[in-house]
């Protein structure tokens, strides 16, 4: 097949997308799929190994699905450029059939870093999953949940009684951080947020901005009569009793951008947001 081979379906050429190594990975949903539809008609794209940069549609939460199977290794770390056919779409750019060479050639690179999650269980078993938004926990049961919070091995907190607590990266900050009433971090501020969730002692405690070398760790506190669960993202660890979080920056993902739509400052206009 030539690079501009006749399009039945349209009546148009098919550009040759595969020999820029651009690849495609659509959401099962329905419009995502009606896109992917489309695009494959207009578009010829590179499979498997001749993938260097891979095109994903879906909403946020399919590119925070995408970009966990890059972390598991289950598919090559690969630059990702999103396009929103979901509902949010703040990793996400604007959907559009036209022009994708061109734009992807123009895009802006964002390098994300996950946070790495170990948790611990009441039953003494360790779970280490990423977290490309936020680490948080969360009571269980109706009963507050007690929390020592250490900073870089040394106890900051005592004891926090609470809802929860999370660590949120720049990148989540505008997320569950957000609505938690944490602050919003500049994606280079090198910095996490350390967020509680509804807290009931000390309750004149809003948490703590860190910088990003920062070792976290929480203990529970009467963990068996007050259950907490650790949940990375969307992997949960039920019962746990020690949960430690660092930044890993040597698994960092790539995520591209439109320069006028770019992330960095999306998360930096959301501080104007009314």
């Amino acid at each position: 097949m030539n690079a501009n081979a006749p399009n039945r379906a349209t009546g148009g050429e098919v550009a040759d997308l595969s020999a820029l190594g651009i690849g495609l990975l659509a959401s099962h949903r329905e419009a995502a799929s009606k896109g992917e539809a489309q695009l494959r008609e207009r578009y010829r794209f590179a499979t498997g190994a001749d993938v260097r940069t891979l095109i994903a549609l879906g909403g946020d939460g399919f590119m925070l699905h995408t970009l966990h199977r890059m972390l598991e290794g289950e598919c090559a770390q690969l630059p990702v450029f999103g396009m929103n056919l979901g509902t949010v779409g703040f990793l996400m750019n604007e959907w559009r059939l036209d022009g994708l060479a061109e734009r992807i050639a123009a895009a802006k690179a964002i390098r994300v870093a996950p946070l790495e999650m170990r948790a611990t269980t009441v039953a003494g078993e360790t779970f280490a999953h990423a977290a490309i938004n936020e680490v948080s926990l969360l009571r269980e049961t109706r009963q507050t949940a007690k929390i020592e919070i250490s900073v870089n091995g040394r106890v900051a907190l005592p004891e926090i009684a609470c809802d929860g607590v999370l660590v949120a990266t720049p990148a989540g900050s505008t997320a569950y951080n957000l609505s938690a009433h944490g602050p919003i971090l500049p994606l280079a501020a090198k910095m996490l947020a350390l967020t509680p969730i509804s807290p009931f002692r000390p309750r004149r405690w809003s948490g703590a901005i860190l910088p990003d070398d920062t070792a976290v760790c929480f203990r529970i506190l009467e963990a068996e009569n007050r259950p907490v669960s650790a949940v990375a993202d969307q992997y949960e660890v039920r019962d746990v009793a020690r949960v430690e979080v660092t930044l890993d920056r040597e698994k960092s993902l790539t995520l591209l951008f439109d320069p006028e739509h770019a992330l960095d400052e999306r998360i930096a206009m959301e501080q104007f947001a009314t």
